[in-house]
C-alpha cells in the first residue's frame, strides 16, 4: 500500500481514502467469522425415539397414581382413586416397596420389583410431575413410566 506525500507543486487536497483501516477491520472480521461459524454448526447425531403406543402391562403390584393440579394451583396426587399429600405417598411408598421385597425374599431381581404407572392431567404444571417421580425415586422405585392415551386412528405396536 502506497502513501501520497503531496511532492506536488500545486496545493491541492488529496481527494483519495485511505482504505487500509477497511481492510484490517474486514481482515479481523472474516478471521472470528471463520472461527466462530464451525462452534455454531456443530451439532450432536441423535437417533430419536419413534413416537408408538406400546400396550402396558399391568401387574397387580405396580402402583398407579394420578397428578392433576389443583383448582388454588397446587398438586393433587392420588394413590389408586385417593388422595395423597407428599408426606403419605412417600411413606405408602416405602411401605409398599418394603412389603414387595419382604413377599420375595432373597432372590429377588430388578424386574422382579414394581414399576410406578403415572397418569398426568394435560393442564397439569411440570412441578406436579416431577415432584411425583422425584418422592417416589426417594422411596426407592426404579421404573417409573407414563401412562397416555393415544390418538384416535393410531395402532399399538407389540414387541
Amino acid at each position: 500500500m502506497a502513501m501520497s506525500v503531496g511532492g506536488d507543486s500545486t496545493e491541492t487536497p488529496m481527494s483519495d481514502i485511505n482504505t487500509t483501516p477497511l481492510v484490517d477491520v474486514m481482515l479481523v472480521l472474516l478471521i472470528i467469522f471463520l472461527i466462530a461459524v464451525p462452534v455454531v454448526v456443530q451439532s450432536v447425531d441423535l437417533t430419536l425415539p419413534k413416537v408408538e403406543f406400546e400396550p402396558t402391562t399391568t401387574k397387580p403390584e405396580n402402583v398407579s397414581l394420578s397428578v392433576r393440579a389443583g383448582p388454588d394451583g397446587s398438586c393433587q396426587v392420588f394413590w389408586n382413586l385417593q388422595q395423597v399429600n407428599s408426606k403419605d405417598l412417600l411413606q405408602r411408598a416405602v411401605d409398599k416397596l418394603q412389603a414387595e421385597v419382604d413377599r420375595l425374599g432373597d432372590n429377588i431381581g430388578p424386574d422382579d420389583l414394581p414399576e410406578v404407572h403415572i397418569r398426568g392431567d394435560v393442564n397439569t404444571p411440570y412441578k406436579c410431575i416431577g415432584g411425583t417421580i422425584y418422592t417416589m425415586q426417594s422411596a426407592g422405585f426404579t421404573k417409573v413410566g407414563f401412562i397416555s392415551e393415544p390418538e384416535p386412528g393410531t395402532h399399538t405396536v407389540r414387541r
